[in-house]
Parts: C-alpha cells; structure tokens; sequence
C-alpha cells in the first residue's frame, strides 16, 4: 500500500492549473509532471512551480514508470484516448467531466478500470461541496417533506466550446447534482435547444427529467446570458429550498412556503389551493473548497483501494443521460426512454481489485 501518490497532469489551459494547485497542495500526492502542447502555458506554470517537469507530449507522460496516477484536464475529444492509455499502462485516472464522448467509451474504459485493478474517477467536482452535501442531508432527513420538483438553471456569456453543444458543457454539473440528490436515474429525457452563433452547435438549451413517483427536473443551460446564473431549487411538499452558487455566503435558503389541496370538496366554488407562506432560514456551511476535497478523496481511494464516490459508472450515468439529451435533440424534443436506451451492463459494486463499496467523503476534514 503506497503513502505517496506520484502524479502527472494532462492539460493546463482552462482548469487544469485549477487542478495543479489543489493536487500539489496534498500531503500525501506528490506532483511530478504537468503536460500541455502549448510551450507558453507550460512555461508560465514552470515559473509558478519550477520543482515540477513539463512535457509537450501526453504520452511520454502517461508512459513514465515513474507515475502512479494521471489527470485529465483536456477537452472532451480526449478524454477517451487519453484515460484509456492511461489505465492501459498500469495508472489510475482522473478524468474531468464529462467522462468521454459516448456510452460506448465510457462502458469500456469502467470495464478497463475493473479488469486492471485501478480507480477509475470523474471529476463531477460539486458532489464534494459542502453545500451540496448539506442538500443531500436536509433532503434525507425530510426536513422539506416529499420531493416534488427540481429546477437548476447554469447560464452565463460564453465560453463558447468548438466540438460540443451547451448541454455536453454545463449540463452535467447540474445532472450529476440531481442523480446525486435524488438516487436514481430518470425515466424519461427530453431536451429542445437552438444554435445561435455557430449553426451546428447549440447554445441554448432546456432539459426535462422525469422520475419515479410523479418526480420531475429540469435543467436550463445557455452561452447565451448577460449574468452569471448557477441556481438549483428544490421543491418538496412541506419546505422549498434555493441552492446559489453565485452567492459568496448565504448559498443555501430554506423557505418555509407550500401550496395545498383540500383533502375534501364538494363543488368547484369549494375548491380552494391553501397557500402558505413562513419564515426564510439560511443554514450555515463550513466552506471548503471542493476541488481540493475531490483531490483528495482521489488519493484516499488510490492509498486505500477503495472506490470514489463519482466512480467510472457514475461518469457513465451523466454521459448516458447526455446522449439522450442528443438523440432528443435530433427528434425535435421527442421525450427518449432510458429503460429502452439504457444497454445492459453489469453494476459493478466495485472498480478497484478489492471489492470494496463507494466510501463517504468527510467534506469537513
């Protein structure tokens, strides 16, 4: 069992010095290799952290014996090639979200994972917020009473990306969210957008989920917005509750607010929705910044041999969903059955060699 995880970055453009900082900062992962094609990028990160080699090539990278782990932080085109090269050489990945570009890809490389006896993991970074984690527990402990809807809005200008739509780019923050919140995969998937400045690529978009037990989401992503828009409200039958990314402090919002039936009428002039309207309760969380948690819970799992809470089938998941995003996209918003489109594949408990479930992440170590 290792104490120390050496480990190479792949890609420093827009996250990847994101990754960098919190990586190098863990005690027990020591960074040896960052890599880029771009000489200037690699550079100005060699000036910031001269202890760690640059490499142009991603192979070299992912072939040095002198690794135990690689994290990609590149665009989704390689996520594929890359983590599979990876595994293939005997490294634990890191993969950012989305996993890769098709269920195909992603059932591969989480079989891969399990055959080498190496973690696999996705970077669905806000699944070790402490805020969102503080959902999960008021949800759990039916503090809102029964879930009935959840709508996530995630907006801004730009960054406008050339080899994937709006809903391959923002969406799967939101969805990997709500899988997590609501412990299951949706029913149905339907998705309508339109392309505005590049024909070919959608920049706007509206999701809809449908789930057990009359449950619904829907998730709005746009390049397209003159403000910067990370929102989730989560409505159940007693409590409703604003999650806001945006807000430095009060991210989360209780309100105590609900609409009612009457449980009994005889007429429609004794039909009467009962509104009520309570107080607004704002609890408080301990920030942490979540990519440092996600970094190294990743560790924890190569050290321990345990499997990570947004495992390879988690990426899976939130890439199946985004395929039929597509598929309903290409039928005009027809709603697509994920019973019917789902593929058989066996669940795996585990995608480490020693069969041990998902561990609980502490957000307040």
């Amino acid at each position: 069992m290792k104490d120390i995880v050496k480990l190479g970055v792949i890609g420093c453009g827009y996250w990847g010095p994101n990754l960098i900082r919190n990586l190098r900062a863990l005690a027990e992962c020591r960074l040896e290799t960052i890599c880029d094609v771009n000489p200037e990028r690699l550079k100005h990160l060699k000036a910031l952290y001269p202890e760690i080699r640059g490499e142009l090539e991603w192979e070299q990278l992912v072939n040095s014996p002198d690794l135990d782990a690689v994290a990609i932080a590149t665009p989704v085109r390689h996520h594929y090639e890359m983590a599979k090269a990876s595994l293939t050489a005997g490294k634990h990945a890191f993969v950012e979200k989305p996993m890769a570009s098709s269920v195909e890809q992603c059932e591969e490389l989480v079989d891969l994972a399990r055959e080498m006896g190496l973690v696999l993991m996705v970077g669905h970074t806000f699944l070790y917020s402490p805020v969102v984690r503080r959902l999960k527990e008021i949800l759990n402990a039916g503090d809102i009473g029964s879930l009935r809807y959840i709508g996530a809005r995630r907006l801004n200008l730009g960054l406008f990306q050339k080899d994937i739509n709006v809903v391959w780019d923002l969406a799967p923050h939101d969805l990997s969210v709500i899988l997590y919140l609501l412990d299951e995969m949706p029913l149905t998937v339907n998705c309508r957008g339109s392309a505005h400045v590049n024909p070919s690529i959608e920049d706007v978009a509206s999701i809809c989920l449908s789930f057990s037990n009359h449950r619904c989401a829907t998730v709005q992503n746009s390049w397209l917005e003159p403000r910067k828009v990370r929102e989730m409200t989560i409505v159940g039958t007693r409590r409703m509750m604003v999650y806001d990314d945006v807000e430095m402090l009060e991210k989360i919002r209780i309100y105590d607010a609900r609409v009612d039936r009457p449980p009994h009428y005889d007429s429609f002039a004794e039909f009467q929705y009962s509104y009520h309207y309570g107080d607004v309760y704002i609890p408080r969380v301990e920030q942490e910044e979540p990519l440092k948690i996600e970094g190294q819970h990743f560790i924890d799992c190569i050290i321990r041999g345990e499997t990570p809470l947004t495992c390879g089938r988690k990426g899976l998941e939130v890439v199946r969903i985004l395929e039929a995003c597509s598929e309903s996209l290409r039928r005009g918003g027809a709603p697509i059955s994920m019973k019917e489109k789902a593929r058989e594949h066996p669940v795996f408990q585990s995608e480490n060699r020693h069969g041990n479930k998902a561990m609980a992440v502490n957000v307040n170590a």
